[in-house]
């Protein structure tokens, strides 16, 4: 349940103590411990953590593993109390919309979880994608304005909702949150400048 409020607070301890999420280049790769850990402790320790985060890359595959370590600590097998299921914490109307109808066998499924953040994604970047267009690379009212991150901030709370923001010049009156207080606008930031642009914008993927 505090996954996503202890994060954000982590991610303002990287301003602070430097940026320990970025681009590392290939002389530093030597000294990266990469025995990942997906498990989510109660407390975090920057040390231990900076090291061993499976989302370095800033790619899709560090896209989507960013956001499966945030919304779940990458547990497949994680419902919370609302409902929402696996790694990427679906909701079931989302899976209704990508088609995928069975809980049980989604849930036990690591390959449908992951053909289904990739079908969200693509679904997700189609319906954005003239605020992706316009709004990439802008800063509006003190947000940073990235293709992953109005992407990120859709998973959250939905593209509908993300383009009332974008188009309200980010808005803080339409900068809605979840029920951990995660809002639009902490999406856009803590996954903002990820490649993804090797996604395709599909309006209705297929999960075959």
């Amino acid at each position: 349940m505090f996954y996503k409020i202890r994060l954000i607070s982590l991610f303002a301890l990287t301003i602070l103590f430097g940026n320990i999420i970025s681009h590392t280049n290939s002389n530093s790769f030597s000294s990266i411990n990469f025995n990942i850990e997906y498990s989510v402790p109660l407390t975090y320790n920057i040390e231990n953590i900076k090291h061993k985060a499976p989302f370095i890359e800033r790619d899709f595959v560090g896209f989507k593993e960013f956001i499966g370590f945030f919304e779940s600590g990458s547990n497949y097998d994680k419902v919370n109390k609302l409902g929402y299921l696996g790694k990427y914490q679906f909701g079931v109307s989302t899976l209704k919309v990508l088609r995928i109808e069975y809980k049980n066998d989604f849930i036990n499924n690591p390959a449908i979880q992951e053909k289904a953040f990739l079908m969200n994604v693509m679904r997700n970047k189609w319906i954005l994608r003239r605020e992706i267009s316009k709004f990439h690379g802008l800063n509006i009212n003190d947000h940073y304005i990235s293709e992953s991150g109005i992407i990120a901030a859709a998973h959250l709370s939905g593209p509908g909702n993300v383009k009332k923001f974008l188009r309200s010049n980010c808005n803080i009156m339409l900068d809605l949150q979840d029920i951990n207080g995660t809002k639009i606008s902490d999406y856009i930031k803590i996954f903002k400048n990820y490649d993804i642009s090797n996604i395709v914008a599909i309006r209705k993927p297929n999960l075959d």
